[in-house]
């Protein structure tokens, strides 16, 4: 299936080609038609499945629609509720670049920062509004955020949500929504408190659901490193110089990592660019054409700025850093051994991220193969093994006696 499938308009289409889009994952095809429809949606997906799109892109095409015809009257048209700052920013920045060239106006408000900056933007005039449940219920209250409009809610990440202890949150917030709206509800899990949730919220849903993403393609060769953090630039560089590396897609988690590994691979003399949510579309555009035409070697990116990346010739990829979501690590890989070609996936893994590899071999239901042959190589249980000998010299110290003298009288 082709997104040209789906009954979607040219200008989302022409953007989702330009992103290098083109064919919808499972989520995407059972998901975007019910949307469309105008119904309810209840959605079983994980972190990884391409659900913000699921959701994303319907929305902005209907909206798109509605403010071409006229009579649009000011307000938030679309709320997404979502637990945390992190995946607030990320759909957000989604909502931008599907949207990309409509004059749909969107923003992100999340707590632990200051609210001025988010209140004039919420002031100015939006459209679509991400937000974390404390930071929305607070702006409700004060009369900033005003959903009378509303005509879309979408509930993300429900079970992350209660973990989270944000259950009596979403449920003033909801109180507050008009009755006429179409709700979308997104959970990785069902247990009885979100399901009760969902039921409270929705009318008569669509139940879709997709199993997360557990196996990585057979033409992918995957290799782990273990190494102490602060070799892993060095032991980078040290693979793009001497390894027969045509090409490399590296993974960081933060915009700043990625910058930060990029310049030092090019003060090594390596050509690099990163990509990321933060560089203008001019600039992404042009250092995934320099990356494809083979001009730049390593391309150093986010997963969501990776995720429009569709290469054939891609011969490795290399997570400098483990990704918390297992899903999200065999996305990564699935960038190479792409179009029945071979591929290699390294993956570089420090003391504090063996708990995300054990959750990635629980996904995968094996394990990554680990290359020790390389000048940075360290024992996985060297940390542990320093731990227990500190405190072995710590427990043989003589203890202080304490002297106990009595008060005269």
């Amino acid at each position: 299936m082709k997104f040209e499938d789906l009954n979607l308009i040219a200008p989302i289409l022409r953007t989702l080609k330009n992103k290098g889009y083109t064919a919808p994952t499972p989520i995407q095809q059972k998901a975007i038609p019910v949307i469309l429809q105008g119904k309810d949606l209840l959605g079983c997906a994980q972190t990884g499945t391409g659900k913000t799109a699921a959701f994303a892109i319907p929305i902005l095409q209907i909206l798109h629609e509605k403010q071409t015809l006229g009579n649009w009257p000011p307000g938030i048209k679309t709320l997404v509720i979502t637990p945390t700052r992190e995946l607030a920013i990320q759909i957000d920045e989604s909502f931008g670049a599907y949207g990309e060239g409509s004059r749909l106006r969107h923003t992100v408000v999340f707590g632990g920062v200051k609210q001025h900056a988010q209140v004039r933007k919420i002031r100015a005039g939006v459209d679509i509004l991400v937000a974390t449940p404390g930071r929305l219920l607070d702006l409700m209250n004060q009369g900033i955020v005003d959903l009378r409009h509303l005509k879309f809610f979408v509930l993300d990440e429900a079970d992350r949500m209660l973990d989270m202890g944000f259950i009596h949150d979403i449920k003033k917030i909801v109180a507050k929504l008009p009755p006429r709206r179409q709700s979308l509800f997104f959970s990785a899990t069902m247990p009885p408190d979100i399901t009760t949730l969902a039921n409270s919220l929705l009318t008569n849903p669509v139940r879709v659901e997709v199993s997360p993403v557990s196996s990585a393609a057979e033409t992918v060769e995957q290799k782990m490193y273990h190494v102490a953090k602060a070799n892993k630039k060095s032991l980078l560089t040290h693979m793009l110089k001497n390894e027969n590396i045509p090409s490399a897609l590296v993974f960081t988690r933060t915009k700043y990592g990625a910058d930060k590994v990029a310049r030092f691979i090019k003060n090594a003399g390596i050509h690099a660019e990163a990509i990321h949510g933060n560089k203008s579309q001019n600039a992404r555009q042009m250092a995934l054409k320099n990356f494809k035409n083979k001009s730049t070697k390593v391309l150093v990116a986010t997963d969501i700025a990776a995720r429009g990346i569709d290469i054939d010739e891609l011969s490795h990829v290399i997570n400098f850093e483990i990704p918390n979501e297992p899903e999200a690590y065999v996305h990564r890989i699935g960038r190479t051994g792409r179009a029945e070609k071979t591929g290699i996936a390294l993956s570089f893994c420090d003391q504090d991220e063996k708990k995300h590899v054990k959750n990635i071999h629980k996904l995968l239901k094996k394990e990554i193969p680990v290359e020790r042959r390389h000048p940075f190589s360290i024992s996985p249980f060297d940390a542990v093994e320093k731990k227990k000998s500190g405190n072995q010299d710590r427990a043989r110290r003589p203890q202080k006696k304490q002297i106990w003298h009595r008060r005269k009288g």
